[in-house]
């Protein structure tokens, strides 16, 4: 099998509901930016983040291809869609939990850096909030479910804390923002 189909050459694709848009349609957009948090993630992985941060993000990744798909859907479709679930979201508050316990209680803006891991973070957590005011300027115009901007604004906040985590437990310091 190719893996080109020359049918986008024209600037157009397929939503899986079988549409074609532009591809420079918002829900294309907004699953791109999804596909490309992915990938940051999948490099925050290969930068050898301690081994249980490393199973919770390949989950997440996981995760992250079925708001994907939710996304690339705009009417209904015959066949069954993977779904977030107000479980991903508990799932997520109870990791942010688990992180926050031991770090020292943030009282100042941070700047984002750190070793690589924790920089790597930050990335993944701003291209998580653009992903997220994608998704919220889709749900302006059309039907999105509620759970997916939830899960992008919990996963943000987990990256962040996942960022302080790391520093804390390498022994580093934050950079605070200094106006």
């Amino acid at each position: 099998m190719k893996i080109y189909t020359k049918s986008g050459d024209k600037g157009k694709t397929s939503l899986l509901s079988g549409e074609r848009v532009k591809k420079s349609d918002i829900r294309i957009n907004a699953y791109g930016t999804i596909d490309e948090l992915n990938s940051f993630i999948g490099f925050l992985n290969a930068l050898e983040p301690a081994e249980r941060h490393k199973v919770f993000l390949k989950e997440i990744q996981n995760k992250l291809f079925n708001l994907g798909s939710l996304l690339a859907v705009r009417k209904e479709v015959s066949f069954k869609i993977p779904e977030i679930t107000e479980d991903d979201i508990l799932l997520l508050e109870n990791e942010i939990d688990n992180l926050n316990k031991d770090i020292p209680e943030l009282k100042e803006f941070i700047i984002p850096g750190g070793d690589s891991v924790s920089a790597q973070c930050h990335i993944c957590r701003s291209v998580c909030r653009r992903a997220e005011r994608l998704v919220v300027e889709i749900s302006e115009k059309e039907s999105v479910n509620d759970l997916v901007v939830k899960f992008l604004n919990r996963l943000s906040d987990y990256l962040f804390v996942l960022a302080r985590k790391n520093t804390y437990e390498k022994h580093l310091s934050e950079t605070v923002w200094k106006p």
